[in-house]
């Protein structure tokens, strides 16, 4: 369980408070982050202006939050990775690799659906 009082909206409140360290931690020390916002910034309205549905829109805009998304949980698996040990192990290696290819594979996907949405 969690800490006495933390419960209704005072956890919803810290919850809100640690998810915005979280970006801010990853805006600061992540620039594929940074990337990845600045894109964001550019293709949501983007996907508004040439989706012909709301649906289409929608899986537009779907596909690419993926990505950030994703880089969140990848960023936070390097910097466990990084606090464990500095140090090379193959273990460690495998996480980050296996990391950089699921922010691979949400990028892919996005360019596979805006794809599709656009040109089908």
């Amino acid at each position: 369980m969690g800490k006495a009082g933390n419960v209704g909206l005072r956890r919803v409140v810290r919850a809100g408070v640690c998810s915005c360290n979280g970006f801010k931690a990853c805006f600061v020390h992540e620039a594929a982050f940074r990337q990845e916002l600045a894109l964001t910034l550019l293709l949501l309205p983007l996907a508004l202006w040439l989706g012909e549905s709301a649906v289409e829109r929608a899986v537009m805009v779907g596909a690419w939050l993926i990505v950030p998304v994703v880089e969140l949980l990848n960023s936070g698996i390097e910097a466990v990775v990084d606090r464990i040990s500095a140090e090379h192990h193959p273990l460690a290696g495998r996480a980050k690799d296996v990391g950089s290819a699921a922010v691979f594979l949400a990028i892919a996907n996005a360019a596979v659906v805006w794809a599709i949405v656009l040109f089908t």
